[in-house]
């Protein structure tokens, strides 16, 4: 199982992911879709992508929004894991 960072990596890590967000716990970055349906089928390749990992996000859907919130929740914070998935989201909307 991955560490948990401390904030120095955080930071590493937000410098090349600088739309990600660092909360408490968690990382968190919020994207915007033209309607509904586009950011359902992004939850859908988030989806894919959790299966793959077997990381699952937390996932708060809006009219035109969706925000992911990464954490390992076995380790009680934020690991590797949690930014490598980011990257992989980024990825779906570039």
């Amino acid at each position: 199982m991955a560490d948990l960072l401390n904030a120095t990596d955080i930071k590493k890590w937000i410098k090349k992911l600088p739309e990600w967000e660092h909360e408490k716990k968690h990382i968190e970055r919020t994207f915007e879709f033209d309607d509904f349906h586009e950011g359902i089928d992004f939850v859908n390749a988030v989806a894919e992508i959790s299966m793959e990992d077997d990381h699952v996000p937390d996932i708060d859907i809006r009219e035109g929004k969706v925000r992911v919130m990464l954490s390992t929740h076995s380790e009680g914070g934020v690991t590797d894991l949690d930014f490598e998935v980011a990257e992989k989201l980024d990825r779906l909307v570039e």
